[in-house]
This record gives C-alpha cells, sequence and structure tokens, in this order.
C-alpha cells in the first residue's frame, strides 16, 4: 500500500486558516476601531455643534434680558406719564370750579357782610369776615346752604369786636361741592 503523508497539507491548511483567521480579527479590529473613531468624531461635531447653539441660545437670551429691562422701564415711565396725565386732567376738570366758586362766594354775601379771607384746603373752605351783625351771618349761612358751590356751612367763631356792639368778627366753614348738573362748566 502506498504511503501518503498528509500532514504537510494539513498543517498547510492549518497555517492558512490561522492567517486568515488572523488578517480577519485584524480587519476587524481595524473597522472596530474606524467605526468606534468615526462614532466619536461624530458625536463631538455634534456636541460641538449644540454647544454652539447653545452658546447663540445664551447671548439671545442676555439680549432678550436687556430688551426686558427697556420694557420695564418703560412700563415705569408710561405709569409715571398716566399718574400725571390723570392729574392734568383733574385739575382740568376742577380749573372751571374756581371760578364758579368765587362768583358765587360773591352772589352769596348778604349786605353789611364783608369777607376778609378765603383759605381751601380740599374741599373745606374757611371763611372769615367781619359782619354788622349776627343776623348778617345767619343770612350768609343761609346764602351758603342754598348755593350750588357750597354746601353745610358751619359756624366756628363769632366775636364782637367794636365797642358798641355793632360788629362781628366771625369763621365759617363749609365745604366745597359742585352741582350735579355740569351744564354750568360747559358755559364757560
Amino acid at each position: 500500500m502506498a504511503r501518503i503523508n498528509l500532514l504537510p497539507w494539513r498543517e498547510e491548511l492549518r497555517k492558512a486558516q490561522t492567517r486568515q483567521f488572523t488578517t480577519l480579527t485584524i480587519f476587524s479590529v481595524i473597522l472596530t476601531a474606524a467605526v468606534i473613531l468615526l462614532v466619536h468624531v461624530n458625536i463631538n461635531r455634534m456636541i460641538d455643534f449644540q454647544n454652539q447653539r447653545n452658546g447663540i441660545l445664551q447671548e439671545e437670551i442676555k439680549r432678550l434680558d436687556v430688551e426686558l429691562l427697556k420694557i420695564k422701564g418703560l412700563e415705569e415711565t408710561k405709569e409715571k406719564l398716566l399718574s400725571r396725565m390723570e392729574i392734568i386732567q383733574s385739575l382740568q376738570q376742577k380749573r372751571p370750579q374756581v371760578v364758579h366758586l368765587f362768583d358765587d362766594v360773591v352772589r352769596t354775601v348778604p349786605e353789611g357782610l364783608h369777607v376778609t379771607e378765603i383759605q381751601q384746603r380740599g374741599s373745606t373752605l374757611t371763611i372769615h369776615g367781619i359782619a354788622e351783625s349776627n343776623g348778617r351771618v345767619s343770612a350768609y349761612m343761609r346764602n351758603i346752604d342754598a348755593s350750588e358751590w357750597m354746601k353745610n356751612p358751619q359756624l366756628k367763631v363769632i366775636e364782637s369786636k367794636r365797642k358798641d356792639g355793632r360788629g362781628s368778627e366771625f369763621t365759617i366753614v363749609a365745604s366745597q361741592d359742585a352741582p350735579k348738573d355740569n351744564n354750568a362748566e360747559g358755559e364757560l
């Protein structure tokens, strides 16, 4: 029988398979490293891109915060202006009242009575004067009560200053009022 030695062929096949396995392993390791490197580079690129976007957003937020402060300042200025406008408007509405009040003071003063001083604090009027008699002060108080622009007269002080008893100094406190019908304001 012929003897054939198959060992070198098997050994060569084993060496070839080992080389092929080593080559495939190295190729797989290189391919895996390349894929990992590509994934790592891609993730770093995405992180950098996101950081840039975050930076842009932070800058925009800072810019908007500055604008919000400006808006708050404008709102405060607006509130101040509105309050000034309300004050001016109320003064404009009250402006004719002084004219009517002085006109009414002249109309209500009876003969024999002289007004020496008028003080106004808010809507309270303090009227000082001299009258020939106490009856004139009473008539003046009735006239004030019947007036459209003055109400609720109260006599605070009445003193006789003359030696003959004919003349008295008085102080009356009344409140300023406006008639319910504002047609009188339109007449000016």
